[in-house]
């Protein structure tokens, strides 16, 4: 193969992908995201968890049924998430003075995003997606680091 051809092959590649590049103002953003999301329960804000949660978000994790002990798929959606962070830390008492909350961004692709959100006591994965110029959490997917928790 004459190495000249690969030169126009090599700069088409680069082309496309910056087309669906993020820019640095998403990753901004798509952090942002998520750290509403968990600050919100920390600081008893429900306002804060509205901005970053779609209509239609949905999270899920495992549980274990503590009757018949089989396990099944929980799902809670963005009313519950709302009514939970407006009361659950309003004690001040459910999470560490410093609350850990480290955030990964996984991928973005264009206007999807899938983040690595290390919590406390546990593990949540968040897609999010840009939707009339604003990104959104759709899904949720948690658990314990615990296992045995759910």
């Amino acid at each position: 193969m004459r190495p000249y051809i690969l030169f126009p092959v090599y700069f088409a590649i680069l082309a496309s992908l910056e087309i669906n590049a993020q820019t640095r103002q998403d990753s901004i953003a798509i952090r942002q995201v998520a750290l509403d999301y968990i600050e919100a329960q920390h600081q008893v804000n429900s306002a804060q968890f509205e901005r970053a949660a779609h209509p239609r978000m949905v999270k899920r994790t495992f549980w274990k049924d503590k009757t018949t002990q089989k396990e099944y798929l929980r799902e809670t959606f963005k009313d519950y998430m709302v009514l939970l962070s407006e009361s659950y830390n309003r004690n001040g008492d459910k999470f560490p003075k410093n609350p850990k909350k480290e955030i990964i961004i996984l991928d973005i692709f264009d206007r999807t995003a899938s983040v690595k959100l290390i919590a406390d006591e546990w593990i949540d994965y968040l897609h999010i997606i840009k939707i009339n110029s604003t990104w959104k959490i759709v899904n949720v997917l948690w658990q314990f680091n615990d296992a045995s928790k759910h």
